[in-house]
């Protein structure tokens, strides 16, 4: 293996053991788990009281038949109601992630307020020579812009 083919290898190794790539796959992972709660809780929970609603209608059930079964052969159609249940797992699944992300914007900007606060230093008062320096530090200012 030559020098290009090393130097790909370790360009590779320090790409992928970056924090980044290893949160990337662990969201991954808990978003396929979080697809199968949505899709139980749309296809099981949700979908069922709209379709009594709509008459007993199961949604997977509706589709078009663009040509009928002919000996044997399965019939071709067009199979809206999954897609109905799919475009319904979205919305539910686009939802969630835009409640989690607003939750936790809303955490961090409590705790980024609380740092500001903590950094916060009063200022140090002044002692009476300070004081009396600073009085007549303005009385010059003020005596020498009313001469000008």
């Amino acid at each position: 293996m030559g020098e290009k083919g090393k130097k790909f290898i370790n360009e590779f190794k320090e790409f992928a053991l970056k924090g980044n790539v290893l949160d990337l796959a662990i969201g991954v992972i808990i978003g396929g788990a979080f697809n199968k709660i949505v899709s139980s809780l749309v296809s099981d929970i949700i979908m069922p009281p709209i379709g009594a609603i709509t008459g007993g209608v199961d949604f997977k059930d509706l589709k078009y038949i663009l040509k009928p079964g002919v000996d044997g052969a399965d019939a071709v159609t067009l199979n809206y109601g999954a897609f109905i249940q799919n475009v319904v797992d979205f919305l539910i699944i686009a939802l969630s992630i835009f409640i989690f992300i607003k939750v936790i914007s809303k955490l961090n900007r409590k705790k980024a307020e609380v740092k500001e606060e903590e950094i916060e230093v009063e200022e140090p008062k002044l002692t009476l020579e300070q004081e009396l320096l600073t009085e007549i530090r303005d009385l010059l200012k003020k005596n020498n812009s009313g001469q000008i």
